[in-house]
């Protein structure tokens, strides 16, 4: 239940289509489904304004399935992340109209065209090739989220000629998601060339030293630009979604 379909479920009780009590059915089944393993919360759209999201890692294909077959049933969209190839087998079995796309580990069942609803783009920019698991997880979640979006890849500050090249780009977006490991230098020169809210996202890319995205994460967190803020290590999930709430506003 999202706030467009109570609208459209109070529209229609105020028409005569239904009656008061089957609209009272339909608000009781609305909070969440008890699965036992799972209470898969349906109210989140409403409450919170994005939908429920499945984080794959840690349960058993059966409840993965079980989960997106429950939001399924309550028609909402299926957002899955962090989904490995053989779970996505299963829920294309279980879901054939779904959709995986590997780069992201992200699974779909929804619109193939998501309605715009941010007010503008929100730029993914990572650093190298070695971060597009973490990008493609950010920019795939922002574009099921309804953002426009823009991919900026492999500009890192190796070579900051080639980040200097997109600077139109970055000074379109509203709000800016950027992904980077080993030292995590890339937000704090992002967030120099633009006036925008800056999303650093750490990876765990990067050799012996950089401790598995530790490194690039107190790189981050110290940044010298006032704009930067920080999610966890590999967090593509948690950036998009704040975006989404900033490009809302």
């Amino acid at each position: 239940m999202d706030r467009e379909r109570l609208r459209e479920l109070m529209a229609r009780v105020r028409a005569g289509e239904i009656a008061p009590d089957e609209a009272l059915e339909a608000l009781a089944r609305m909070p969440f489904v008890d699965l036992g393993h799972a209470r898969v919360d349906t109210h989140r759209a409403l409450r919170a304004g994005l939908p429920e999201v499945v984080y794959a890692p840690g349960k058993r294909v059966e409840q993965i399935v079980e989960i997106a077959q429950a939001l399924a049933a309550e028609g909402q969209s299926v957002l899955a992340t962090r989904v490995e190839a053989g779970v996505a087998a299963a829920l294309l079995t279980a879901l054939p109209q779904g959709v995986y796309d590997e780069d992201a580990r992200l699974f779909w069942l929804g619109p193939a065209q998501v309605p715009v609803v941010g007010k503008g783009v929100v730029a993914v920019v990572s650093a190298g090739t070695a971060d597009r698991p973490v990008a493609s997880e950010a920019a795939g979640v922002a574009r099921r989220f309804g953002n426009r979006v823009d991919l900026i890849e492999d500009v890192g500050v190796a070579g900051v000629h080639r980040l200097l090249a997109a600077g139109d780009r970055l000074r379109a977006a509203r709000v800016l998601v950027v992904v980077a490991g080993m030292e995590g230098a890339l937000p704090s020169v992002v967030g120099g060339l633009v006036d925008k809210p800056v999303i650093a996202v750490p990876t765990s890319v990067g050799y012996g030293a950089s401790f598995g995205g530790i490194a690039a994460l107190l790189g981050m967190l110290t940044s010298c630009a006032s704009n930067v803020t920080v999610v966890n290590i590999d967090n593509g999930f948690g950036a998009a979604h704040v975006a989404t709430l900033i490009n809302r506003l």
